[in-house]
């Protein structure tokens, strides 16, 4: 998780200037990531909005409501795993380090791996269904055919199970348990890392 910037009170400099749309929503993304990664995903819209040192009408004009701001925000979660598996050498245990690297830093990509929403109408479950088929198929294409987790259904159970058993105050006690989840599934992991490209260094 980048360290964050701004003002000491917690809120982001205003944008303003000709690009400002532009400018404010990358302030919000980057707010909402923050917020979600501390309180996940049912942090409420007004902590975001401050956080990014923007009105709440500025928010909603780019972000009509839940669903959209954490499809923006998850959305560069899954990019960087799929992003992991597009490289030269990578491996299964190469992308599930990234995957849990992931998981460490971020209570929202948790729920969007974990959580389970039945009568949900906020859309949020669609967006997650979605992401979450797009983080099982990055992971698919380097799954050997012998491997622990290569029958039927056992990798998408796994990935919940291990996300539902990454806990603790701090990154260190998070990854620690992630990893020894992996270890009783059997599974090896690559170093955990992220894999960020230019456009996560612009939000």
């Amino acid at each position: 998780m980048t360290e964050r910037s701004g003002r000491q009170d917690g809120r982001r400099p205003a944008n303003d200037g000709p690009r400002a749309a532009a400018r404010n929503r990358a302030a919000l993304v980057a707010a909402a990531r923050e917020v979600f990664a501390e309180q996940g995903l049912a942090a409420p819209l007004s902590a975001i909005a401050r956080r990014a040192g923007v009105g709440q009408g500025v928010l909603y004009r780019h972000f009509p409501d839940r669903a959209a701001a954490v499809a923006a925000v998850l959305e560069g979660n899954v990019r960087q795993i799929e992003r992991a598996a597009d490289e030269a050498d990578a491996t299964f245990a190469g992308v599930l380090g990234v995957l849990t690297w992931h998981l460490t830093e971020s209570a929202g990509f948790i729920g969007l791996l974990a959580a389970e929403r039945p009568g949900d109408r906020s859309g949020i479950r669609a967006h997650s269904l979605a992401l979450s088929v797009r983080v099982q198929r990055a992971l698919r294409r380097h799954l050997p055919d012998a491997h622990p987790l290569s029958g039927g259904e056992d990798l998408g159970l796994s990935v919940a199970m291990v996300s539902a058993a990454v806990i603790g105050a701090t990154r260190e006690e998070r990854e620690h348990r992630a990893l020894a989840a992996w270890r009783l599934l059997g599974v090896e992991v690559g170093p955990v890392r992220t894999c960020e490209g230019p456009e996560e260094h612009d939000v």
